[in-house]
């Protein structure tokens, strides 16, 4: 049996400013964007850049219930991993296009880790595995 998570649906609050972000920002590609007339709404998938693995669903907030999720989708703790093949590369690629890193680059015993913001101030981990970590040959 072979299976895959293929979207992680991110609650946003506007479409076009969450690709704006993701995609300008962090530099992920688009994967798709289309008008869902029947639900009056956007599928929009974007993808780390080169990445064949699991996408993001931008999923626009539409009741109170969604809109008190944006920004605190796993209740203050790191969200999303995003793994790179070079941590320093990205890192300071990211610093000088203004995202914010809560907390400073680390060596940890599984790599080097930094805990940055997206727009709506939910946390990710930025973070490059040490080759003999059992993830690391994980990455997609």
């Amino acid at each position: 049996m072979h299976q895959s998570l293929i979207h992680i649906a991110i609650v946003v609050d506007d479409y076009d400013d969450a690709l704006d972000f993701y995609i300008h920002k962090l530099k992920f590609e688009l994967i798709e964007d289309t008008y869902q007339a029947e639900q009056d709404k956007r599928w929009v998938v974007i993808s780390p850049p080169g990445s064949q693995g699991t996408t993001l669903l931008l999923a626009k907030a539409s009741k109170p219930e969604q809109k008190k999720c944006v920004g605190n989708q796993a209740g203050g703790r790191v969200f999303l991993f995003l793994s790179t093949d070079d941590f320093w590369r990205d890192y300071h690629r990211m610093v000088a296009e203004g995202v914010k890193f809560v907390r400073e680059p680390q060596k940890q015993d599984y790599g080097t880790v930094a805990v940055f913001q997206d727009l709506y101030g939910n946390l990710w981990d930025l973070l490059a595995l040490n080759p003999n970590h059992p993830m690391a040959h994980r990455r997609a």
